[in-house]
């Protein structure tokens, strides 16, 4: 039998506090022998570990139950308020922000309408706002904050920048990733929102039965995002899934569709237009009905594409129009069974509105997971 050398037994402690903490943050609180039979750990051998990982703040001993008789057996849980993740939804319309804990239990909601037009200056502000709106209503600072997550529309670079923005044309070229870095003092990262939305979906909503997806975000704007083999897909330049991109998809104009019907009366708010136009297409409207077959026209266009060139499992309809679900589910199946080897598992998103801002809690947790949660990273102290 091979000797264990002293590196080896360091990592050995360090995969056995790994394997306890991923444990307790899948399950909640545990007693010992309930953790140890989880982990394959002798219960001496765990106790051992739950004694260092509670030294260096990472777990915490849970209070009984009001109402327990006797002396119960102790219980332990990750201690997940040791720190704060705050997930940004970065959209033409409305800034979105989102408070969590460090399992990704969001505490927390804010948000702020703002114009396509806003200036670059203006939408910084306002996501500073909105952030500390988020903060404030958690209880929290920015201080208590240990990751900043953000999702904006256009094509990211793996740096944080906005290479280009056809929705916002003066985002394109700024530096994300660095002016929020500017605006809060702790790690920041960058992701196209739509590939955040598909990472929720994928964790939380309703594909987490499927590894293989065409995710449509859809509402007052059109994106894309694709899950190969479990995980969110980026491309080589984190390009992937710019189907409109593509002039003949026309998803650049497809919401017009809907929100330039003219059935909508003329002081109905630009974004409650597309939902009136939905609505009047529920009730059998001709003129609505005739409106939605023209958007799905476009919308099959490049969702086929994806089908024929992914092969999915499943394709999801996401985003603010995925609450009219019954309405383009329907007219979307049958186009894509007339133009799709085989048709593919059609679903509506369960997460609606919020799918980029919970996406972005879910980004930030595995960034937090990269970077302490990995054998060949030391555990520090929690702060």
């Amino acid at each position: 039998m091979a000797t264990l050398r002293g590196g080896d037994l360091s990592r050995l402690r360090q995969l056995n506090s790994l394997t306890a903490i991923g444990a307790l943050r899948g399950a909640g609180p545990l007693t010992l022998s309930a953790l140890a039979k989880r982990t394959g750990l002798s219960r001496p051998s765990m106790k051992e570990v739950v004694d260092e990982l509670m030294q260096l703040g990472w777990v915490e001993e849970t209070p009984p139950a009001q109402g327990t008789i006797g002396r119960p057996a102790r219980r332990y849980r990750f201690r997940a308020s040791s720190g704060y993740l705050v997930g940004l939804d970065i959209g033409g319309h409305n800034i979105r922000a989102a408070l969590a804990n460090l399992n990704g239990e969001i505490l927390a909601e804010t948000r702020q309408p703002v114009r396509p037009d806003t200036p670059v200056e203006e939408r910084l502000a306002a996501i500073e706002r909105t952030v500390a709106s988020c903060l404030a209503l958690g209880g929290k600072t920015i201080a208590d904050v240990w990751i900043v997550a953000a999702g904006t529309i256009g094509v990211i670079t793996p740096e944080g920048r906005i290479h280009y923005c056809a929705a916002i044309p003066a985002w394109t070229g700024l530096d994300l990733a660095g002016r929020l870095r500017e605006m809060f003092p702790c790690d920041v990262v960058v992701e196209n929102d739509s590939r955040l939305a598909a990472r929720a979906e994928a964790q939380r909503g309703t594909v987490r039965d499927a590894s293989d997806v065409v995710f449509l975000h859809v509402g007052r704007r059109m994106g894309a995002a694709l899950i190969i083999g479990g995980n969110v897909h980026r491309g080589f330049g984190a390009a992937a899934g710019e189907i409109a991109m593509l002039p003949q998809a026309q998803w650049f104009d497809a919401p017009e569709h809907l929100q330039n019907c003219s059935i909508i009366p003329p002081d109905t708010s630009p974004a409650d237009a597309a939902g009136y136009t939905l609505a009047a297409a529920r009730a059998g409207d001709p003129v609505a009905l005739a409106a939605v077959e023209r958007y799905v026209d476009d919308l099959a266009v490049g969702t086929s594409a994806m089908v024929l060139l992914l092969d999915p499992q499943v394709v999801v309809l996401g985003g603010g129009f995925s609450r009219s679900a019954d309405v383009l589910l329907p007219p979307l199946r049958e186009r894509l069974r007339r133009s799709c080897i085989r048709l593919p598992d059609v679903r509506a998103s369960t997460l609606g509105d919020e799918c980029v801002v919970t996406g972005a809690i879910d980004y930030a947790v595995a960034h937090l997971d990269h970077q302490l949660f990995t054998p060949d990273v030391p555990l520090p102290t929690s702060r």
